[in-house]
């Protein structure tokens, strides 16, 4: 009898849930699988943020310097268990995912694509705003944000430039809890998270993407396996979207290009039509004084060729300069 497929994945709440989907999606075409829990360098305290800028809970006040790619530390260990045959398929939100893979690493599939926006969440019971306008007379002018990432604080300080930022750490249910608590007057998350979990009727506004323009790969759960193993590849492949995969190649691809493996201010997303992409992008200042921005079209066929004319587009309009500083 052929043995499991052993599926990779960190712990939380989010990936336990990334990684059931999965299971059970291989389960109906007939493949087995059994799910192995793997605490990686980014689940311990010390790292001080998570992929996304926020800060972890239980971690001290110190925070990586910009050298560490901080993204590397929640798949490092889940990518060597699947590099020397530990596991056979690893899941991750894929914008967790650096854009550089070690030899032997490819993405095999993708889950369908949840809302990639990142969300406002007011205090429960609070009035949900239609637009921008609305939220900033809710929130006043110098509401206190819960979120760290440097993405989004960059993006959101243009429409509250005397708002303060700064992360709430925990769970989402605690983050919820301190929210309702009143120790802060929004929280600004992925809204797949929140609809994943089931707290999709949390969300007070969906932020366009004319505000704030996504993670490269949000909302989108990858796969990732060997190259040279033919038969987890066909099982992966069998239950893999095309258009998210395609959506995320572009993404992925502009990150590459800009060099934007660390903490970066940067923002991407590419919508698919039939056969044909549009990707747009953004470099921001940390500070969100600075942004640049641009757009791409292409096609499905070569996802990442778009992903490279629009990273092109950005460095043409200015964004070295705000990377470099970034880096620095």
């Amino acid at each position: 009898m052929t043995r499991p497929l052993r599926l990779g994945t960190r712990g939380s709440q989010l990936a336990l849930w990334q990684a059931t989907t999965v299971a059970r999606l291989l389960a109906a075409l007939g493949t087995a699988t059994e799910i192995v829990v793997i605490r990686t360098s980014g689940d311990e305290a010390g790292t001080g943020r998570g992929p996304d800028g926020s800060t972890l809970p239980g971690a001290p006040a110190a925070e990586p310097g910009p050298a560490v790619n901080v993204k590397r530390l929640f798949v490092k260990e889940i990518e060597e268990a699947l590099l020397d045959g530990r596991i056979d398929l690893a899941v991750h939100s894929s914008k967790d995912m650096p854009a550089d893979q070690p030899d032997g690493l490819v993405i095999g599939g993708v889950l369908p694509r949840e809302d990639p926006r990142d969300a406002v969440v007011l205090p429960a019971h609070g009035t949900a705003p239609r637009h921008l306008e609305a939220l900033q007379a809710t929130l006043g002018p110098s509401p206190r944000i819960g979120t760290s990432s440097v993405r989004r604080v960059a993006q959101l300080k243009g429409a509250f430039p005397e708002g303060t930022f700064a992360g709430i750490r925990g769970n989402l249910d605690t983050r919820l809890r301190k929210l309702d608590d009143g120790q802060c007057d929004a929280l600004v998350l992925a809204a797949a998270g929140l609809v994943r979990l089931g707290f999709g009727a949390r969300i007070s506004w969906a932020v366009p993407f004319e505000i704030c323009l996504p993670s490269p790969g949000q909302g989108i759960v990858a796969i990732e396996v060997r190259a040279d193993r033919a038969d987890v590849r066909a099982a992966v492949g069998a239950i893999s979207d095309a258009p998210a995969l395609a959506a995320l190649g572009a993404e992925r691809a502009v990150v590459a290009a800009l060099g934007g493996g660390c903490q970066m201010p940067i923002g991407a997303i590419a919508e698919v039509d039939g056969a044909r992409l549009h990707a747009r992008g953004v470099v921001l200042s940390a500070d969100g004084a600075e942004a640049v921005r641009a757009e791409a079209h292409g096609t499905t066929a070569d996802p990442a060729a778009t992903g490279r004319r629009l990273a092109q587009a950005l460095l043409d309009a200015g964004a070295a300069p705000l990377l470099a500083s970034a880096r620095s």
